[in-house]
């Protein structure tokens, strides 16, 4: 082979006979392959030239028409597929080549920007409301439209052509850009599951002077409304649990300094939806610890990796939030990894906090497929926490999913036996929501409910690092379990009472001292606010229409003890490793404020309430709207150095267009 490579070579330049004419045949060749070499040359150095041009860093900030800051804005390099999102303060960094010349700006409902890549390395973008009318299209994700057919009807996609009223068919099936890649749109239909909530109505208080209730420390309600509200959609009524909107934001109670894990503040004013009654904001503040004096952790991952979590505000999302929890743990920490899809398997053993490269691989490598066995899922990652179990510590599991369990134990009924049992071990449980369209929001709130733990729902990195950074301790780290509330009212101040919220938390009077009935737990540094609408003694406005009572004829004759008492709160709680309750008991007299002078607490959470009561389509809502909750929200958004506050304030504004008011 090597012969004949030599002699074609030794033909090319005519040196096998050497003539006259082969001479000048070599001569021409030689110029040929010298040409040839020299080109080549200069395009080998240019590709290494290339490869070897530094990089740019271009950092900046997306705002919107307001000079709001935009939370999750894509910023993608034109022409490519790398991008990454603006975070909390709706700042940005993305490392370019030095041939990039754009840099594309997209965000849910604003008008996509390109701008260009100057001299300078910091570019700053402003985004407009889109021209898009919102009853023609619904967005269902970063840059992702769709034909909207109804409310809570199905979204569907031909796999060839998708259709916009009013717009040339598209070529191609719809992208979507987010997580530094391109994803095509997929078939949505809406099988989301809520509970039925029957809104609570008004109590006489001569035949029911005692409100019992457990407290609600679950937060996803605020955020998955907030999601409906952001693709431009009114939510579901039973998707609006006015107290876990209320709960979502903390308000400036004292801190404890007694015995007790936590403190009750009250406060008495006028009610803004109806000015002849009154409203009662009753606070509970729970006792903050300093992160280094948290007790260590005994953690189980606990992730779905079926199917129904491949899109990418589900797994991805998911993979995203972990690693910010990660980063939070300390070497006396523990983590271990438990999957499901079809069956359930352990992808790591229980590994060190100081290890986050190894805990963080294990993330990285999980990718969705397959059914969801998510009741072997949770005995498996039950089984796994108790190997690990850490005597005075910390031991919980943290599950992830939408909520489509569709193999083995995957009624509510059969997910609570199982976790009643478990529970019993001494391991809380913590439940996160992803994703949108087959979302089981009635299923993970039972999980949550009856394992001892929190409920919130994941709708984007901020919420993430809210549940897993901000409120690391409230989320993880419980400092009083089975709380339990009892008001008794008295008759000679207050003629009824209607609790706003908490409906699906109610427990009979009896409940109260029975250590045996579960009551919702409190994590560190928490906050609890409930509120009651009053209509005072004496008022001829009459809610309750009771027969007179046979046997009992003389209660109405009652007479109360301490008249100038409004009321007496009981509350009745248990240590997180404890099996018998210690009770609390105040009595209040409750001086009525004029509702400017109430603190901004009352004023917030207040404008909150009402907020949902809009959204639900409330029978109490007498008078008030949109504009009315903005005014309060405003003015009671105080100090709000997260800015949590303000973004509630922006949400109910943008929501103003399309949610009907009485």
């Amino acid at each position: 082979m090597r012969k004949q490579i030599v002699i074609f070579f030794m033909e090319f330049y005519g040196l096998l006979h050497p003539t006259d004419e082969n001479n000048k045949l070599f001569k021409s060749n030689f110029k040929i392959m010298k040409t040839i070499t020299s080109f080549i040359t200069v395009i080998i150095l240019s590709i290494v030239l290339m490869a070897a041009a530094p990089s740019r860093v271009i950092t900046g900030k997306v705002i919107d028409d307001s000079g709001y800051a935009l939370i999750g804005a894509s910023v993608l390099v034109k022409g490519t597929t790398q991008g990454t999102v603006t975070d909390v303060n709706g700042e940005y960094s993305i490392s370019v080549d030095q041939k990039a010349k754009t840099l594309i700006f997209s965000f849910i409902g604003m008008e996509t920007k390109e701008m260009r890549i100057g001299s300078s390395n910091i570019l700053n973008a402003q985004l407009f409301p889109g021209k898009m009318e919102l009853d023609e299209v619904v967005v269902t994700g970063y840059g992702r439209v769709s034909m909207k057919e109804s409310v809570t009807g199905s979204i569907s996609r031909d796999k060839r052509r998708t259709h916009i009223r009013g717009t040339k068919a598209m070529s191609q099936s719809p992208m979507y850009f987010t997580g530094g890649a391109y994803y095509e749109q997929q078939t949505i239909h809406n099988t989301e599951g809520y509970a039925t909530i029957h809104e609570n109505g008004f109590k006489d208080v001569k035949h029911n002077p005692l409100s019992t209730f457990s407290i609600d420390v679950d937060k996803a309600s605020y955020a998955n409304v907030r999601r409906f509200i952001n693709m431009g959609q009114k939510p579901p009524v039973d998707a609006v649990r006015i107290e876990e909107m209320v709960n979502y934001f903390t308000y400036d109670y004292p801190q404890p300094d007694g015995d007790h894990p936590f403190t009750v503040s009250h406060e008495l004013s006028t009610c803004p939806w109806n000015t002849s009654h009154q409203l009662l904001l009753i606070g509970l503040q729970g006792k903050e610890i300093d992160k280094e004096n948290l007790p260590p952790s005994n953690l189980v991952f606990l992730l779905d990796v079926s199917g129904s979590m491949s899109n990418h505000n589900k797994l991805p999302l998911l993979k995203s939030a972990f690693r910010l929890l990660v980063k939070e743990l300390r070497p006396e920490d523990r983590v271990a990894i438990v999957v499901y899809a079809g069956a359930a398997g352990v992808v790591l053993e229980s590994t060190s906090g100081s290890e986050k490269d190894k805990i963080l691989q294990s993330l990285d490598k999980l990718s969705a497929g397959g059914s969801t066995a998510g009741g072997a899922g949770l005995k498996l990652a039950y089984k796994i926490a108790q190997k690990n179990f850490i005597e005075e510590g910390n031991n919980r599991i943290i599950l992830a999913t939408d909520g489509d369990f569709n193999v083995g134990a995957s009624s509510d009924a059969a997910m609570e036996r199982m976790i009643e049992v478990e529970r019993e071990k001494g391991v809380f449980m913590t439940v996160l929501g992803f994703g949108m369209g087959n979302y089981k929001d009635s299923k993970m709130e039972t999980i949550a409910d009856k394992g001892n733990g929190n409920y919130a729902y994941i709708d984007n990195i901020q919420e993430a690092n809210k549940v897993f950074v901000s409120e690391f301790g409230g989320t993880l780290f419980t400092i009083a379990k089975d709380v339990k509330f009892q008001i008794e009212f008295n008759p000679e101040r207050v003629k009824s009472y209607r609790l706003v919220g908490y409906e699906n938390r109610l427990l009979n009077d009896e409940d109260f001292n029975d250590d045996k009935k579960d009551a919702g737990e409190m994590g560190a540094g928490h906050t609890v606010t409930a509120l009651y609408e009053i209509v005072p003694a004496g008022s001829d406005q009459s809610y309750v229409d009771i027969d007179p009572l046979k046997y009992q004829s003389n209660r109405d004759n009652m007479k109360s003890r301490g008249s100038e008492e409004l009321m007496t709160i009981k509350l009745r709680y248990k240590k997180p490793d404890g099996n018998k309750s210690t009770l609390y008991e105040i009595a209040v007299n409750g001086k009525v404020k004029k509702f400017d002078r109430t603190s901004d607490n009352f004023r917030f959470a207040t404008a909150v309430a009402q907020y949902g009561m809009i959204l639900r389509g409330s029978d109490y809502l007498k008078q008030g709207s949109i504009s009315d909750v903005l005014t309060q929200a405003r003015g009671a958004k105080g100090e709000d150095s997260e800015g949590y506050r303000g973004e509630f304030i922006k949400l109910v504004n943008s929501s103003s267009g399309f949610v009907a008011e009485r």
